[in-house]
């Protein structure tokens, strides 16, 4: 058995060695025809024109969208005072919807004016360019008044109305420690939001 095995290994052997002898052997004077990677590459960044990143433009909220929104919230306000009476949920939650209301007035608000104010300076192309009277320019700047106006009042309701809520928070958190169930940490963020909100409406 061991010298069967080791006849055929001979014979494997023998054939690898025929097999060698009859490929072509390279000369080692002629140039190789696929050339190594160099080692030592060309900087990548040389080339490279570096160009600051455009800012992207500042995005408009849509008046419809916000009044959507501004109805869904008065509907939430509505109900949430009856369902604080029913007991359903707390007079905080019951405050929050009705906060939202005048926030988003305000988002509302803010809207109008951004569009009254691209509105008169189209207007205003266009009577450069002599397409409309003088007429429809003041038009458009007696709507960019009247949104501005409609502006400054809503967003002077929502500061008077976040700081009384601010305000109110704090008596609930001095009160709640008074009964030993608040916390001092508490209080002082409650006070710091009041203070904060105070120094914005100066």
């Amino acid at each position: 058995m061991l010298r069967y095995l080791a006849l055929s290994f001979f014979v494997v052997f023998a054939a690898t060695l025929a097999a060698q002898d009859d490929l072509p052997k390279a000369d080692p004077n002629e140039p190789m025809e696929i050339e190594p990677p160099l080692l030592i590459q060309e900087n990548p960044n040389r080339n490279i024109v570096y160009t600051t990143p455009a800012i992207p433009e500042q995005k408009i909220a849509d008046p419809e969208q916000v009044a959507m929104a501004l109805e869904k919230a008065r509907k939430n306000a509505a109900s949430g005072e009856r369902l604080y009476k029913a007991g359903v949920i707390a007079k905080v939650e019951a405050e929050n919807r009705a906060l939202k209301v005048i926030r988003l007035e305000a988002d509302l608000a803010a809207a109008r004016l951004e569009l009254a104010k691209q509105n008169l300076a189209l207007q205003e192309t266009r009577l450069e360019a002599r397409e409309i009277p003088e007429t429809e320019l003041e038009t458009a700047r007696k709507l960019l008044a009247a949104a501005n106006s409609e502006a400054e009042a809503a967003v002077a309701k929502k500061k008077q109305a976040e700081l009384d809520a601010a305000m109110l928070n704090l008596r609930r958190q001095q009160k709640l420690l008074a009964m030993g169930s608040g916390r001092k940490a508490e209080v002082n963020r409650a006070q710091e939001k009041v203070s904060a909100l105070q120094e914005k409406a100066d």
